[in-house]
This record gives C-alpha cells, structure tokens and sequence, in this order.
C-alpha cells in the first residue's frame, strides 16, 4: 500500500473557491520523478500560462512517485509560493499509480495531466478541455500523429511511436491515433468511472484507460500538438515497449473473456458494432498478438542461420497456418475439417500479403542501411506486419469466413 503525502497550503482549502466556480474547477497533474532540475520552471511557466489564458479555476498537483533527489523539496516550496499548486507525495514510482491517486480524490470538474518538460504547446490546452467543460466529449488526447500536428523529435522515437499505435489499430482496432502523448484530459465523474477497471500502474495506464473507455462507447476527442522531444527524457524505451506489449496481450485476454465496462451514459447503448464483430475483434486481437510474438521469436532464431528474407518467410508461413486455423475455430466459430484446406489455401492470400509487406520493408530498411542490426530489423517487421494484421482481419471477415461462404451464422 503506497503513503500518500499531500500538501495543500492555507487558502486552497475546499471553502475558499465560490460553490459556483468550483464546479468548474480544472486540476492538472505532473507526475514526476527525480525531476529537481526543471520542476519549478515548469510550473512557472503552466501556472503564469494558466492564470493569462485559463477562463476557468485551477489547481496544479504535483505527483512525486517516489523520487530519491530534492524533487519533493522543491514541490513542495512551489505549494508554498503559488496558492494554486498543490504537492502529492507517493512512495511507489509509477506513473499510473500517480495518476490514479490524485485523479481518485480529485473534486474538479475535469482532470487533466502534463509531463513536466511541457513538450507539448501549451496552447493546445484550452482546446483540450473545452469539448469536456461543454460536455461534448469524455476524454481528450494530445496527438502528435494527427493532421495539423508539429512533431520535432529523432528518427528512433518516431519510429516506435508510430509502431506502437499502429500495433494499437490492427491488433486492438483502436480508433485513438496516439496513445502516449503525455497531455490528456477527462471528465472527472467519467476516469472516476474508469479507473477500477485499469490495472496498469505505469507507462501502459494511459493505453488501457483509453481502451476501456473506447470499449464502453466513450467519446475521445484528440487535439493536434505542437510537440519538442524532451533530449533529457530517461525513459527505458525497451523496458516501456515490453511493458506495452504485456499489457496489450493482458487487455486482449480480459476482452476475449467478456471484458469490463465502465458505467457509460444511455446516449451510447444504442451504437452498436457490425453483427458479430464484437466477439470477432478480442479474439482476433488476441490471437493476433500471439502470432505476431512467435512470428518474431522464430525470425530471432532463424535469422542466426538464414538470410533475412528466406528467416522471414520461413517465421511467416509457419504462423500463418497456425493463425488461420485458431481464427477458423475461435473467432468466426468455423469447426469440423470440412473446407479447413480451402481455408488454409485462402487464408494463403493474406499470408502472401503480409509477405510482400515484410519483405519490402526489409529491402527499404537495406538499402536505407545495408549494414543495420538484427534489433531494428525486427522493429521494421513489427511495423509491417501490424498492417499486414488489419489486411488479414478484413480477407478473413469479408471473404475466408464470410457466413454466406461458410454456412455458419455470425456469434450474435
């Protein structure tokens, strides 16, 4: 059980803000950890934006999740020179679990959430939190991969992060463009709503609470950003990318077993998905990602003794079989060896696809760098084999295993 320490200085206490305003009131967070270097210019910085530009109450939290510097020192000299900066000290890291605490005993009308470098413009947020003060929208996102939005960052980052989401469209069909932009915002009694539903206490909280809320009919407005890699960021990229991967492979486990659902307004019941697709995409999602890991672990081994092109198309092929007999017998319920050849035969097609995909991407990837590494060999694959993953999604429900090809009635 984490301690939790807050600090809120005389005048910010709940009888100081008019019963008028205070339901109006916006509090941001910025979780931080061993942020003592560029914690208190940032909150200069969001408290002088907020109070010029903010046309509604706020309060700024600063979350410290177990930071080993004088991160807590200066939050808490910040809570004592503003009176609208409060401090919150934790003693468990994590991002999520930061989040989570202040977010639960939050009584704000909206919840809002910062990284403390402010990479994102901070003229981006009232457009974040106007569809959610009106009540349009539930959630609201920062999006660097949006129409409109201005990234400056490296090569690397950029690659993962368009990885990843697109990792998040094929494999969970999410409709949200970019799931990690640090700079989200949510209607108070809706992540109140969500949050007994995440389990993820780090980096994933934000992709699961955004899943959830997808799940149970939830409205997700996403804002184009203005966004300046932070060159100091000490984030672990492959520790934070497993993490990821674990918790999509989580995720599409509980939404194969019947799932959670938030508690949503009766204006979402009525918005139904296609005919049987809602039973179709957890278990697709799940055996997706299944494939997609022992495709990579085969390419891993095989690629020690093969050439890069013959290692993929061996990994493929052997996954291929296997995907298109567990999505014949588990996601459009297709049982018994009757057509199971012509069905291997078709699902050929989409093998065929992901192979030319594949391929082409590693022949970009070689003449881009002839002499790149086995690491970003795969990263490239992932890449392509998650678009490749929607390819297969839709042969399948459309041509393979359509009702009327198969005889079989949809999962109602």
């Amino acid at each position: 059980m984490s301690q939790v320490i807050y600090d809120r200085p005389p005048g910010l206490d709940d009888g100081a803000l008019p019963p008028r305003q205070r339901t109006r009131l916006v509090e941001i967070v910025i979780p931080v950890y061993n942020e003592q270097l560029v914690l208190a210019d940032s909150v200069d910085r969001l408290h002088t934006y907020l109070a010029e530009s903010l046309p509604y109450p706020f309060r700024i939290t600063i979350a410290d999740n177990a930071s080993t510097d004088e991160t807590w020192a200066v939050a808490l000299d910040l809570s004592e020179r503003y009176p609208h900066v409060d401090a919150v000290h934790l003693d468990q890291k994590g991002r999520g679990r930061a989040l989570r605490t202040v977010w639960e005993a939050s009584d704000a009308e909206v919840v809002a959430y910062m990284d403390v470098d402010l990479s994102t413009g901070l003229d981006a947020f009232l457009p974040l939190i106007a569809p959610l003060m009106s009540g349009h929208s539930d959630l609201a996102i920062g999006s660097r991969l949006a129409r409109g939005a201005a990234v400056v960052r490296g090569p690397k980052r950029e690659f993962i992060s368009r990885t990843y989401n697109l990792m998040l469209r094929s494999a969970m069909a999410a409709r949200f463009s970019d799931a990690q932009c640090g700079f989200k915002a949510g209607r108070t009694e809706i992540i109140k709503a969500l949050l007994p539903q995440v389990q993820d206490q780090a980096w994933f909280f934000d992709t699961e609470l955004l899943l959830l809320a997808e799940r149970s009919g939830l409205r997700i407005h996403e804002v184009p950003v203005d966004w300046v890699d932070d060159p100091d960021s000490r984030v672990d990229i492959v520790q934070t990318a497993l993490e990821d991967l674990r918790g999509m492979w989580r995720v599409g486990r509980q939404a194969l077993r019947g799932g959670v659902k938030a508690p949503v307004q009766a204006r979402v019941l009525a918005a139904q998905l296609p005919q049987g697709m809602r039973n179709q995409l957890p278990s697709f999602a799940v055996i997706g990602v299944a494939s997609t890991l022992a495709y990579l672990l085969l390419y891993w081994v095989l690629r020690a003794v093969c050439p890069a092109y013959l290692a993929n198309t061996l990994a493929l092929a052997l996954t291929a079989i296997a995907n298109t007999a567990a999505n014949r017998r588990y996601t459009f319920g297709v049982r018994g060896s009757t057509s199971a050849l012509r069905h291997q035969v078709e699902g050929g097609v989409a093998f065929l696809i992901g192979l030319a995909l594949t391929n082409g991407a590693l022949a970009v990837l070689h003449a881009a760098a002839p002499a790149t590494s086995h690491a970003v060999e795969l990263a490239t694959l992932i890449a392509a084999n998650a678009m490749a993953t929607l390819v297969r999604f839709l042969l399948m429900r459309a041509w393979v295993f359509n009702p009327r090809r198969t005889g079989q009635p949809e999962r109602p």
